[in-house]
């Protein structure tokens, strides 16, 4: 038995839909242009514009980023300046085992990066960086680390100790 024949359909193909994105409020398609679907907004009232959400939200980010400075800033006030000496510095393998002494001469304890360099250098090397132990306010501390940027040799070496 064979199936009896179909008569081609006379039904106008289906129109693309157009391109959408979710209601913002419940999820529902709606068109790109449109923000709330009928039911979230079923008086038709105007959608806030696009450049209305992005300045509230660039506004913000930059509000926000002045308060992480307020706030930094408190948080760091009264932290040194910090006077260092050289110690001492000795052969330790590949690298130097330097001692200094840092004094916070500030109003907060704190901790403060020291830089170390040979002044004689004169092919750009940064030298080495050597982070302190906390020192409180009008406090010394002595401390020794390991660096390996300037090499083994022990020679005269210049420290200087910045605030945050």
């Amino acid at each position: 038995m064979t199936a009896p024949p179909t008569a081609p359909s006379t039904a106008a193909p289906a129109a693309k839909p157009g391109l959408t994105h979710p209601c913002a409020r419940c999820g529902a398609p709606v068109p790109l242009d449109v923000g709330l679907c009928e039911r979230c907004n079923p008086l038709g009232l105007r959608d806030s514009s696009s450049s209305q959400v992005h300045g509230i939200a660039i506004a913000g980010v930059i509000a926000f980023v002045i308060f992480l400075a307020v706030v930094g800033r408190v948080a760091l006030a009264g932290i040194g300046p910090f006077q260092a000496g050289l110690v001492g510095a000795a052969t330790d393998g590949n690298g130097l085992a330097i001692t200094l002494s840092v004094t916070n001469q500030g109003s907060n304890g704190g901790r403060t990066t020291c830089r170390v360099t040979d002044p004689a250098d004169r092919t750009g090397n940064t030298g080495g960086y050597m982070l302190s132990p906390q020192i409180e306010a009008g406090q010394t501390v002595t401390f020794t680390g390991r660096v390996i940027e300037l090499g083994a040799i022990v020679r005269p070496l210049a420290v200087e100790c910045s605030s945050p």
